[in-house]
């Protein structure tokens, strides 16, 4: 294998799929458990790590659950056992597991899930939006979103590392389909050099500790349990410096620079777009074209959605003077989601101009010239279909 030019680590050139990415970036990891339950457009996921499991690459112990709640207990009661846990899902599985996520992040658990983001019923669609994450975006979840197939497989192993260091469980978040169907050539790190990068888990605590006991999930009443969710409130404050620190590590090993989000050609812009997840390509190249007309647009793309960086980005928009925000999910009765956290990170400077655009419901495409003539004042509604 050639050596990467930034570093003298290994390394492969490989065409994969968003979801063979994950799938390959876990069996680097190799947890000690992974409870699955088929959803489309993850199913992959699940499907090609079977296979790994099956070939012997592995030793994961692999448990097929009935449903995607039984996957989450499982992960929890697996990681509260002391084990390296991961699972995967979808769309309706991650809103039927809703449940069992408050218990995940309330228990301090460090389960690492890779979600491929899916519109959610009714009415019924199998395609790719934001809907599933952002309806979980409270549930206490670091929350890690990719753009493309390299993206993937870098933030799964950057996200098992971040959910041990922290304590915390951590989302790595593809678009379904955009990315998770997509093949994309991609380079892969030596499986030794990853498991260096990740390391072996040593346990805080554990169940089966036997000479150290420990409960998980006790009664809290009302003289403890607010003090709980401020200590886990504490706990994902310091998520955010965790990141950019592992990200620095990442970057040693592989040469590719990951950070809080993605500052796109934004030095001289007067106009930025912001959002998430795989339509960044495109407006990375709508934007090319754009500025070779001498337009001063750019692009802020959003990494780590959760905890949400306010004051950071703040800094990083505060030259702007119109400021465009795509979200591809609705907060029904209330404004989009992304949105919404761009106008408290920006509520301190009154004299920028902040709008914004729901795209890309149900898997709808979004094209180049869409977002030219966004970038450009001719489209006024609100909704891009």
């Amino acid at each position: 294998m050639p050596k990467n030019k930034n570093n003298n680590n290994y390394t492969k050139k490989i065409a994969l799929t968003g979801g063979y990415a994950a799938a390959y970036a876990l069996k680097q990891i190799e947890p000690d458990v992974m409870p699955i339950y088929p959803i489309t457009p993850q199913t992959p996921i699940i499907e090609t790590y079977a296979k790994f499991v099956a070939d012997g690459e592995v030793e994961t112990e692999m448990i097929e659950v009935e449903s995607e709640h039984s996957a989450m207990s499982a992960a929890i009661g697996a990681s509260a056992a002391g084990a390296r846990t991961v699972t995967a899902t979808s769309s309706q599985g991650l809103a039927y597991m809703h449940e069992m996520l408050y218990i995940a992040s309330g228990m301090r658990l460090p389960i690492l899930m890779v979600v491929a983001a899916r519109a959610l019923s009714a009415p019924l669609s199998i395609h790719g939006d934001h809907s599933d994450v952002m309806g979980s975006r409270d549930a206490g979840w670091v929350q890690i979103f990719c753009e493309n197939p390299q993206e993937v497989y870098d933030k799964t192993i950057i996200g098992m590392k971040l959910a041990e260091k922290t304590q915390l469980p951590v989302m790595v978040i593809m678009d379904g389909f955009n990315t998770s169907h997509s093949v994309e050539n991609l380079e892969i790190l030596d499986n030794k050099v990853v498991k260096k990068f990740v390391g072996e888990y040593q346990p805080e605590k554990s169940l089966l500790d036997v000479e150290n006991p420990v409960t998980y999930g006790p009664v809290a009443l009302q003289e403890s349990y607010f003090e709980f969710k401020i200590d886990q409130a504490e706990a994902m404050a310091k998520v955010t410096k965790e990141y950019e620190n592992i990200a620095e590590e990442f970057e040693k090993i592989s040469g590719r620079k990951y950070d809080l989000f993605e500052e796109y050609k934004i030095k001289n812009a007067k106009k930025v777009l912001v959002l998430i997840g795989s339509v960044a390509g495109t407006a990375k190249d709508a934007i090319d074209d754009l500025q070779k007309k001498d337009e001063k647009v750019g692009l802020l793309k959003i990494e780590l959605f959760r905890p949400f960086p306010f004051s950071e980005i703040a800094t990083a928009l505060k030259n702007a003077k119109e400021i465009i925000v795509m979200d591809r999910a609705m907060s029904i009765g209330s404004h989009p989601p992304l949105f919404s956290e761009i106008v408290v990170s920006l509520q301190n400077n009154n004299d920028q101009k902040i709008s914004s655009i729901v795209y890309g419901l149900g898997g709808r495409d979004v094209f180049k010239k869409q977002i030219e003539r966004i970038l450009e004042g001719k489209f006024k509604d609100n909704y891009l279909i």
